[in-house]
């Protein structure tokens, strides 16, 4: 077994280098702090990018996952297995949902979704209706088909040529949306009710009620893509609720699993019985690690005593990080939902981002951006109040230095 010293120069010896990670490896976690090689303590804001919703080395995830582990890991499609059944029941207990498909990631749940959606389309209304209207910095996954859907040139520029049949609105804009929708041509319209790469921007409530009423109207089906604002992170278990607006389709993964693979596509009766047996597979979907470690977080997060927890330690969050703002000249909001929030830079600071996020590393606390101009929060859904006032103080010190060195 290789036990050589391992640093971040090896990366870029053995790695692709489609990533560029800081210069810390993470080695332990607990709760919502990270040690590192050396030692050093993190408070984790990041979480994972939306994804350790009940922080590190939860015992009940550590407990599902080492119970599973003991019984039997993988089996075929060609069989089902009791996690996947019992999670399946689960969400459609707790959400719109009918029908589950589980699959490994945000990428591939969209993937299935918009699959799904034209087969719906090919099936009932023939092959001419097959054009989905997406959103102008949305994102969707990295699959050739999702960064197509998605809306933002740059992450498709070289894998050239794309899927044809995409059309783009603006994000908020109802009648750019009236513009391009056609009762003949259009099976869907796919839409993130936060923007999470895109900068952190909700969905305004009319936008979302008016894109139920056009589709409905056209015969389209309603693609809600809640990989990052689902499974608590808003305060609710799925964002559709707290807009009280109710998709055909939700993608699912990111905080599903806690922060093992795991990713599901919802969908009702009538429009699941398009993928019929042989349309769609996946070789892991469905694993039985996965689902018995997604069961448990599904359990502790739709307890309503956490989603409460949420709303609380977002309004903490929000009044801090905007106190810090004020003071520093460097946020002019703070924007998004829940523990899915965005600080927009002012615009002296614009296209800053990643300095704040590298201070704030360089004073122990862990930030995410939202491109260039936005500083992203995506903690613990259970984050401690000491850990946020922790993360507070420590990230006001690296927003000091910044705005001191660039006087």
């Amino acid at each position: 077994m290789n036990r050589e010293p391992v640093s971040r120069e090896l990366f870029d010896e053995v790695m692709v280098p489609n990533y560029a990670p800081g210069s810390i490896i993470p080695v332990r976690g607990e709760g919502s702090r990270i040690w590192d090689q050396d030692g050093r303590e993190f408070v984790d804001l990041q979480g994972g990018i939306a994804v350790t919703c009940l922080g590190h080395s939860h015992p009940g995830l550590v407990g599902a996952l080492t119970d599973q582990a003991e019984k039997i890991w993988h089996l075929s499609n060609v069989m089902t297995n009791e996690p996947a059944l019992r999670l399946a029941k689960t969400l459609c207990d707790l959400t719109f949902a009918e029908r589950v498909f589980f699959a490994n990631s945000g990428g591939e749940a969209n993937e299935a979704a918009f699959k799904l959606a034209r087969r719906y389309a090919w099936e009932h209304f023939g092959p001419e209706k097959n054009e989905i209207i997406s959103f102008t910095s949305s994102f969707h996954g990295r699959t050739l088909f999702t960064v197509s859907v998605g809306g933002q040139p740059k992450y498709l520029e070289g894998f050239e040529p794309a899927p044809g049949g995409i059309h783009h609105a603006t994000f908020n804009d109802l009648e750019s949306v009236r513009k391009l929708i056609s009762k003949e041509k259009t099976c869907a319209v796919v839409v993130e009710p936060i923007q999470g790469e895109g900068g952190v921007m909700p969905a305004d409530p009319e936008f979302l009620k008016g894109l139920r009423q056009l589709c409905d109207e056209n015969d389209a089906l309603l693609v809600f893509d809640e990989v990052q604002s689902g499974v608590g992170r808003t305060g609710h278990l799925y964002a559709y609720e707290m807009y009280e607006v109710i998709p055909d389709i939700l993608s699912s993964a990111k905080g599903l699993g806690g922060g093992f693979p795991v990713a599901a596509m919802l969908t009702t009766a009538k429009v699941a019985a398009s993928l019929g047996v042989g349309t769609h597979g996946s070789t892991y979907g469905g694993n039985a690690l996965a689902c018995a470690v997604a069961q448990k977080v599904i359990d502790t997060v739709s307890q309503p005593e956490i989603l409460k927890g949420v709303k609380a330690r977002s309004e903490r969050l929000q009044k801090g990080m905007m106190a810090i703002g004020e003071r520093y000249g460097v946020f002019s909001e703070v924007r998004g939902a829940g523990l899915l929030l965005g600080c927009v830079l002012t615009e002296k600071w614009q296209g800053r981002a990643k300095d704040f996020l590298n201070a704030g590393l360089d004073e122990g606390v862990m930030v995410l951006v939202a491109g260039a101009n936005v500083v992203r929060l995506a903690p613990s859904l259970i984050i401690p109040e000491p850990d946020i006032e922790d993360a507070l103080e420590r990230f006001e010190a690296a927003v000091k230095k910044v705005t001191e060195t660039s006087k």
